[in-house]
């Protein structure tokens, strides 16, 4: 597994742990980095911390985008790893320059095929696929 895959799942984790605690995702993210600061455990990878920060800053934006895209399925109602996923592989799409959009769904279709339900692949890569398509007139 590489370095990028194993930061998108530690992403994941961090905001799937976040939204069942039903906490802020910036105050468990520095929940965690302090921990393993005090703890002596090794630091979070720098794409995972440029990824959690990334969808905390722009969260709002990513989840009226999601919530529009996703037909039928408001946010609220998904699976929670399903809803993290998208916030992932959607903020990987609409603004991180250096990952081209085919990869970004594909992880975030095999962490769904990995982690969530037999749906959950084809949900997220056509929720993805949409975001991908709708990129040049969000992100202007």
């Amino acid at each position: 597994m590489g370095a990028r895959t194993k930061a998108r799942k530690r992403a994941l984790d961090l905001c799937y742990e976040a939204d069942l605690r039903g906490l802020p995702l910036d105050g468990t993210l520095d929940q965690h980095v302090e921990r393993r600061r005090v703890g002596g455990e090794p630091v979070l990878n720098d794409y995972t911390l440029a990824l959690v920060r990334g969808i905390v800053a722009n969260q709002s934006r990513i989840d009226a985008l999601l919530t529009e895209l996703s037909v039928a399925w408001p946010l609220d109602r998904m699976p929670a790893v399903d809803r993290n996923l998208l916030r992932l592989g959607a903020y990987e799409v609409l603004l991180v320059d250096d990952v081209p959009d085919a990869v970004a769904i594909s992880e975030a279709v095999q962490l769904a095929r990995e982690l969530s339900t037999e749906e959950s692949p084809q949900f997220v890569n056509g929720v993805l696929a949409r975001v991908a398509e709708r990129r040049p007139s969000v992100t202007a």
